[in-house]
């Protein structure tokens, strides 16, 4: 057993409404947690119980040097200290991992994987995210990229999908093009509400500086100064993801998401993602970031359906 002594200042935010947040940290490290007075009495084996005690003095003394601790926050400490015992959480919440300025939305990495994933698409020019629903995939990307749009490092952000899904027609929906076009869109335009006000995001898409467009629209294009988002890339043809690949352009970056075990094209065509992660796997200059259940943001329950299934076999997860 392990005892842990906790500040004062930050008992009722370590522990959670009900103890939830120590009832979390048993769940991720496999321990048993009494509370006394002041002291975390800590069971388990020695590294499990250190990485406890790690999380308690690090967030701890971020609370005695009055910074705000959110109960989220510390949900997501406990998630980077079971996933790296060597995690330095100030580095995460102070530097490293602050707060990223999206619009009217402030982004933090809640995963060691998303923030390799932020950290990669900074220093690199094309980055793909690979990984089931609900870890942030492109989320995350699309706060990176209103945050490069504000801060003009770009001129202009786009944002493709393959408009066509689970053997769907576009011919047999109706009203014109972009009508057809639009339901396969919407994720994409929630997200972008989600981060600018609609006055702002209508004004930077009546422009051009905001384009949401089926990836057929890029073909012939050179997109020059650009932050690139392909969204379910995993639905795009092998010929599709070579075209969006070869269209970035000088000053642009491009981030690539989609999840390999969703694949919906029609007769077993393969995937341009699933290819694409052979033939350029290995360019420099290239990153991959893999995520899995671990890194779900949803509702708790998210994370458990994603690994039930993972265990299974292959099947359908929630969007």
């Amino acid at each position: 057993m392990r005892k842990v002594a906790v500040p004062e200042a930050g008992m009722s935010t370590l522990f959670g409404a009900y103890d939830d947040n120590l009832r979390q940290l048993e769940s991720l490290l496999n321990v048993r947690i009494r509370t006394q007075g002041h002291e975390l009495l800590v069971e388990g084996d020695a590294g499990s119980t250190a990485k406890v005690a790690r999380l308690v003095e690090q967030l701890g003394g971020l609370i005695d040097e009055g910074h705000s601790i959110s109960d989220r926050d510390v949900k997501t400490a406990a998630q980077l200290v079971a996933e790296d015992a060597t995690v330095d959480l100030r580095d995460h919440f102070l530097k490293d991992g602050q707060l990223r300025t999206a619009g009217k939305r402030r982004i933090a990495a809640k995963s060691a994987n998303q923030r390799r994933y932020l950290e990669a698409i900074d220093q690199y020019d094309i980055v793909f995210g690979i990984g089931p629903a609900g870890t942030g995939k492109t989320y995350l990307a699309m706060a990176q990229a209103v945050s490069y749009l504000l801060a003009k490092k770009v001129s202009r952000i786009i944002l493709a999908r393959p408009a066509v899904e689970a053997g769907e027609k576009l011919g047999f929906l109706p009203g014109d093009l972009q009508e057809k076009v639009n339901p396969y869109l919407r994720p994409l335009y929630d997200a972008l509400y989600d981060m600018l006000d609609v006055e702002k995001a209508e004004k930077y898409l009546e422009r051009g500086a905001i384009e949401v467009a089926p990836l057929a629209f890029m073909r012939g294009r050179t997109l020059n100064d650009a932050f690139v988002i392909l969204d379910e890339a995993q639905n795009t043809t092998t010929e599709q993801m070579k075209m969006f690949l070869t269209r970035l352009g000088f000053g642009s970056k491009a981030v690539v998401t989609g999840d390999v075990t969703q694949i919906d094209l029609p007769g077993g065509r393969t995937s341009g993602l699933v290819q694409a992660m052979e033939v350029v796997g290995k360019i420099e200059g290239i990153s991959f970031v893999y995520f899995d259940e671990r890194d779900v943001v949803r509702h708790k329950l998210v994370q458990a359906i994603v690994k039930a299934y993972d265990s299974y076999g292959s099947g359908p997860s929630t969007r």
